[in-house]
């Protein structure tokens, strides 16, 4: 007990240190999906792997992969069959456009009162800093009799196309008994959160082609179909008014969620006025027949992430365009098979789209949804290391988002992972002016240690 007091009060007194090298990392521009952004994300990497060693891991090693490359760090412990925790992480971000919206530079760290804002500041950079925070802390007392290891990846943003190689090939390195992932979030500062659900992903780019090049619409207006309407027309027959998707079988293998299930989701302290707030719309809509907090963990969606055609400038210019292109994502719930989703959209176009334009329809990433055992020791060892730092038992939640590695990690390497994490709603993630709530990021690093303690003494007794 006197190491783990000892742990929770270095980091207490470390904090100033522990931001002031998550600022350094916020500094590196790592946006894995920008071509121009290639050498940040090496040295992003290295940044990584930099901070492993410093802490006290001393086996590391960069793995490269057909695109940005992982990390790996190791700390093995002198005990005899201690138990392993794999720690995940992703140090790539998202673009930080549309940038005349950031109060202060993306990849320029500033602190406005509690918040640190920064693109990547809670997704995921901050919640890697507070797990190396919590590990730092921890070993300053000598052998933990645990085993940690770590895999950070630089994919994760753009749907982890590398990663699946990189756990096969190095299965046998990545063994554990549990995976530690702060991938997700808390519902409030005041409630400890506990992620056992997390939706699939399906994404795709779809793109109609008309005329060989664009035309004045004065002069071919009306006798050649514009694409961007044919695309228009594609978009909005995927769903119906009551938010019912409409491809052929999308809902075939859908497991419903039970009764016990939706009692448990309703009793969540999210509240329809709370989403009005995080969202700023006029009024929330979404599939009829079900709650708030169902449509948005616990069942499938399709939506249109970006759509781009013809001219986009200031000002007008009469043309029908070349072609159309419209970005498609679909969140998938348990029993749903991406490739299968993926079959149901193409079926869908080559019975709709008229003869008068061609098409091409490009997948880009795709992931099965997850369901975690909440009795594993994992779960207990961290639902009694939140209770421990806000003095309220943590509530279980399904994750709309996805997170590909969890359902990977378990299909490669068979283990089930932890969610959890330290940003809140309102952290704007994947938007403008991102930021991390700094007294919250400080009691997940004490939760953390409190964690690694836990799923250890759990093995001891």
């Amino acid at each position: 007990m006197n190491e783990r007091n000892t742990a929770l009060k270095f980091a207490e007194n470390n904090y100033n240190k522990f931001q002031k090298t998550l600022t350094e990392f916020l500094e590196i521009p790592s946006i894995s999906t920008s071509a121009e952004n290639q050498n940040a994300m090496r040295l992003a990497a290295i940044f990584v792997e930099n901070y492993l060693q410093s802490i006290g891991i001393k086996e590391t090693k960069i793995l490269e992969t057909a695109g940005h490359p992982a990390v790996f760090g190791n700390y093995a412990s002198k005990k005899k069959n201690a138990p392993t925790i794999l720690v995940y992480g992703h140090y790539d971000v998202q673009p930080p456009d549309p940038i005349d919206l950031w109060e202060s530079p993306p990849f320029s760290p500033e602190q406005r009162g509690d918040y640190l804002y920064g693109r990547g500041a809670s997704d995921m950079k901050g919640q890697i800093s507070a797990s190396l925070a919590a590990v730092e802390s921890i070993l300053q007392n000598g052998d933990p009799h645990l085993n940690i290891k770590f895999i950070y990846e630089g994919e994760e943003e753009i749907g982890s196309p590398n990663l699946p190689p990189i756990l096969k090939e190095y299965a046998d390195l990545l063994k554990c008994d549990v995976v530690l992932n702060p991938d997700a979030g808390m519902i409030s500062p005041n409630t400890p959160t506990i992620v056992y659900g997390l939706r699939g992903l399906a994404y795709f780019e779809l793109k109609i082609f008309g005329p060989s090049h664009d035309l004045h619409s004065g002069l071919f207006g009306g006798i050649v179909q514009n694409p961007a309407q044919v695309l228009c027309d594609l978009i909005s027959g995927m769903k119906d008014q009551d938010g019912i998707i409409q491809l052929d079988g999308y809902y075939d293998d859908v497991i419903e969620l039970s009764e016990n299930e939706k009692l448990e989701l309703s009793r969540l302290p999210i509240r329809d006025s709370d989403l009005l707030d995080q969202t700023g719309v006029r009024q929330l809509w979404g599939e009829k027949g079900f709650t708030s907090i169902e449509r948005t963990g616990a069942r499938p969606t399709l939506d249109v992430n970006g759509m781009l055609s013809g001219f986009t400038g200031e000002g007008s210019k009469t043309v029908i365009p070349a072609w159309a292109m419209a970005k498609i994502s679909m969140r998938l719930v348990p029993n749903q098979d991406p490739e299968k989703v993926h079959q149901q959209l193409r079926r869908y176009i080559t019975e709709n789209v008229p003869d008068t334009v061609t098409w091409d329809l490009r997948k880009f990433a795709g992931g099965r949804a997850t369901i975690a055992n909440t009795k594993q020791p994992g779960v207990i060892a961290l639902a009694q290391a939140l209770q421990s730092v806000w003095g309220t038992k943590p509530v279980f939640k399904r994750e709309g988002g996805s997170i590909p590695v969890v359902s990977e990690m378990q299909k490669t390497i068979g283990t089930d992972s932890v969610l959890t994490g330290f940003g809140l709603p309102n952290d704007n993630i994947h938007s403008p002016n991102e930021r991390l709530h700094l007294p919250t990021w400080k009691k997940g690093i004490l939760a953390l240690i409190h964690f690694f303690y836990n799923f250890a003494e759990f093995y001891e007794n």
